[in-house]
């Protein structure tokens, strides 16, 4: 890739992992390595993972997080260890130059939760190498993580099937 660029998808609508997914699908479809580090999410057969085999070595997903939710005012332990691994592999991925496309899905989320110091991520984006695509997901991205970016899509939700008491479905959501 000539010029990477540093993309954000936020807000509190529906479809900010599927938008990054997409965008690597496409990018695995060009020949490009793409490299998808989910925070926050674990042990959950998700269908981008059985996916993601078919792909490689052009789509790789590695999972950072418990199956469980993360209690923003007192994290476990645990969760702050496996997003740090995370953060770490973000961090070699990218200075080796590795992939194409580097994507730190729930990012956001993870450092609104400070389970990640917005310092750290801020000095990521600023040491990204000019060939690699760097994509950041999830809610209550931080207006210095914005001001960096190239582009900034914001989910905005205005009704989910949720409220109707639909559960995640196979294929839909998980």
């Amino acid at each position: 890739m000539e010029k990477g660029l540093i993309q954000v998808y936020t807000g509190n609508g529906k479809g900010k992992t599927t938008a990054a997914l997409g965008l690597a699908l496409r990018a695995a479809g060009h020949g490009l390595k793409v490299l998808v580090i989910q925070f926050m999410k674990g042990n959950m057969n998700y269908g981008e993972l059985e996916s993601a085999k078919k792909l490689s070595p052009y789509l790789t997903i590695k999972q950072m997080g418990r199956e469980t939710f993360v209690s923003k005012t007192n994290p476990d332990p645990m969760d702050i260890k496996l997003a740090k691994k995370g953060f770490s592999l973000a961090k070699k991925a990218i200075k080796n130059r590795e992939y194409d496309i580097v994507i730190l899905d729930e990012i956001n989320i993870t450092v609104d939760y400070g389970l990640i110091p917005l310092s750290d991520l801020l000095k990521l984006i600023d040491s990204k190498p000019e060939t690699v695509e760097l994509i950041l997901t999830g809610r209550n991205a931080k207006s210095e993580i914005i001001d960096k970016a190239d582009l900034v899509t914001e989910m905005v939700e205005r009704k989910h099937y949720y409220e109707k008491g639909v559960k995640a479905r196979k294929g839909i959501e998980i």
